[in-house]
């Protein structure tokens, strides 16, 4: 089941990448739709309990390497294959439209197929193979579907915006933004299979379930590796671009999920290298808050709606980054928590700010004006709904993960002495109240205020009211019952049938 949940998705991207031509962008929406239906209802159904591992496969694969085909949803994954796959089927509805490339459908379908697979991955090779399947598909994404600066384009009478002033090609900063992507993952992927040859060297194994533990550069290589994907100050510098230059798909799918890649990589190394990676667990700690608070002072200087959400993105890892360096049981709840209601309000708030670019053509929220309450009620309604819950009110997803981390570096473990613990969990809450001041700053600028004549105006469409309502409701559905996640781990949690803890 596990493997027809990955086969889907991956063959339908494929074939509507060679078939791209013989079939309209809404018909291959309309089929990447399916396929991450089917996948996202198969990953559910596997699901055998939070003390095994679900959908288990494990068959040969490269023997003399001692790789393995060894997939499986554990109660670390499930969580992140149920997000990705409903991440994925929500990119492809929104993708819904007579316009649409049936290439960019199937580059979705191949990023979401590959990602699931990183998730269900219990062969370190295989992981590695799978986390690296994603990053060029990913590129073509931000590249050929990227947006040209905001102001570079020279708008004719005619509404042609080919070339901008200079005859310049505005499409070159999407490409320069989607090569800084591409290096900066493609160096920190370097460092992890380095750091994952060190680990197979000192086990004699791959599979998750023999490891039991690394050299100290080895577990330094793989944080660094993660770090860049994560990302954690100051690694983090690919990321603004990236998100501000990407189509809307494209930006749902790196916050979303490719972020994901990161802090689930840090998850599994914190309990597979538990005693090596409690010596970088300090550092960890340090980049975590450094990013919380920084980013949310990036963020208030910060007038393209993308580049903010960017930016907040960096200060809520930087709450993931910080839960699971305590490597604790609440730490890795926290850090499961963090990350799928992360992906869930950002991936809204990316969507939303989608919608408004699609109207106004800019992300700048003093060009798109004010008082969206009155031009567009239901767009302006979900946007602020998706900021609070960025901010972490209390009864919507994103409060459970902040709080969680903020316990889980309070209750002082073995891994951070309490000066610092208690040090970085004062950073952290006052990072708490810099991202309120930010979004409450883009709800004034946009949302509230005397409305501003636009030609432009226009509430949400169909498939962007049912992108809105589904994510609205997960948020609240999490929100409001939050041991959906927090229920799947025991204290002391175990990962594949080790303790978290060191």
């Amino acid at each position: 089941m596990i493997t027809a949940a990955l086969t889907i998705p991956f063959v339908v991207g494929l074939a509507l990448l060679f078939l791209r031509t013989l079939v309209s962008g809404r018909t291959a929406a309309w089929l990447g739709a399916v396929a991450m239906t089917a996948s996202l209802i198969l990953f559910a159904l596997v699901w055998e309990g939070k003390d095994t591992i679900s959908g288990e496969v494990d068959v040969e694969w490269i023997d003399l390497l001692g790789a393995r085909l060894h997939l499986g949803a554990t109660a670390i994954s499930w969580p992140f294959l149920l997000m990705t796959a409903f991440i994925g089927l929500l990119c492809c509805v929104w993708l819904i439209a007579d316009d649409t490339a049936p290439a960019l459908v199937g580059l979705v379908l191949i990023i979401s197929a590959s990602s699931l697979g990183v998730f269900s991955s219990l062969d370190f090779l295989l992981f590695f193979v799978f986390f690296e399947l994603a990053l060029i598909p990913m590129w073509f994404v931000i590249a050929w579907w990227g947006s040209p600066d905001v102001g570079s384009s020279s708008h004719l009478d005619d509404g042609s915006s080919s070339k901008n002033v200079s005859g310049s090609d505005p499409r070159r900063a999407a490409r320069s933004a989607a090569t800084r992507f591409l290096l900066f993952t493609v160096t920190g992927s370097a460092l992890l299979l380095v750091g994952i040859v060190l680990v197979a060297r000192d086990n004699d194994s791959l599979q998750f379930t023999r490891i039991e533990g690394a050299p100290l550069v080895a577990a330094v290589l793989i944080v660094l590796g993660f770090a860049v994907k994560t990302p954690l100050v100051p690694l983090h510098t690919w990321l603004p671009d990236a998100h501000s230059k990407a189509p809307t798909v494209g930006s749902v799918l790196l916050a979303a999920v490719f972020l994901k890649l990161g802090t689930y990589g840090l998850i599994i190394a914190s309990g597979l290298l538990a005693n090596s990676f409690a010596d970088v667990a300090p550092y960890i700690a340090g980049a975590g808050v450094v990013g919380i608070v920084w980013s949310a002072l990036a963020c208030y200087a910060q007038d393209d709606l993308k580049r903010l959400i960017a930016y907040s993105s960096i200060g809520h890892m930087g709450f993931v980054a910080l839960a699971i360096s305590t490597q604790s049981a609440v730490g890795v709840a926290a850090a499961v928590f963090g990350s799928v209601a992360h992906g869930l309000v950002t991936g809204l708030l990316f969507f939303l700010s989608g919608s408004l670019k699609d109207r106004f053509g800019t992300a700048s929220m003093r060009t798109i004006g004010r008082g969206l309450y009155a031009r567009t009620p239901w767009l302006a309604v979900a946007f602020v709904f998706a900021a609070v819950a960025s901010l972490g009110l209390p009864g919507l997803a994103g409060f459970w993960g902040e709080v969680l981390s903020l316990r889980a570096a309070y209750e002082v473990g073995d891994v951070l002495d309490k000066p610092f613990a208690w040090t970085a969990v004062g950073f952290a809450v006052l990072g708490v109240a810099l991202t309120t001041a930010y979004f409450v700053r883009a709800i004034r600028l946009l949302a509230q205020g005397e409305p501003v004549a636009q030609g432009a105006d226009r509430d949400l469409s169909a498939r962007e009211a049912v992108v809105a309502v589904a994510l609205v409701a997960s948020i609240v559905g999490l929100g409001l019952a939050p041991g959906l996640i927090v229920g799947l781990y025991d204290f002391p949690a175990t990962l594949n049938g080790q303790s978290v803890a060191p």
